[in-house]
């Protein structure tokens, strides 16, 4: 999405796949469990929230819109990006967006019922 790379705020985030993702590395788990606890406690998540990966020296944070009209990045995920980088500054914890990276697997056949009933 063109508009998320041009806009303000979202340095440490690049869309991978078909959301946006960060990864603040926070050198611990218990720093990892407190960047995710203060974004946690963002004002407005209750209906839409970020995935979160939480691991022992960092955490990635994906962001993406989902509903039955619309599938991918929306103004809602801009700004809870920008938010979200806020609080990891505020906390000392720095974006690595070097290690970013996404993995997708696409199986073509020309046969389809076939690759299914295998197990496939």
């Amino acid at each position: 999405m063109r508009r998320f790379h041009e806009s303000d705020g979202v340095e440490d985030w690049r869309v991978v796949g078909e959301g946006a993702c960060a990864y603040f590395r926070t050198g611990s788990f218990a720093a990892g469990a407190r960047l995710v606890n203060a974004i946690s406690e963002l004002a407005g998540l209750e209906d839409h929230h970020p995935d979160v990966d939480l691991r022992y020296d960092g955490v990635i944070v994906r962001l993406i819109t989902v509903t039955p009209e619309y599938y991918g990045l929306s103004e809602r995920d801009l700004e809870l990006a920008r938010k979200i980088s806020a609080i990891a500054r505020e906390a000392g914890v720095p974006a690595d967006p070097s290690t970013l990276q996404t993995v997708q697997v696409t199986i073509d056949a020309l046969n389809i019922p076939t690759v299914k009933r295998s197990g496939v």
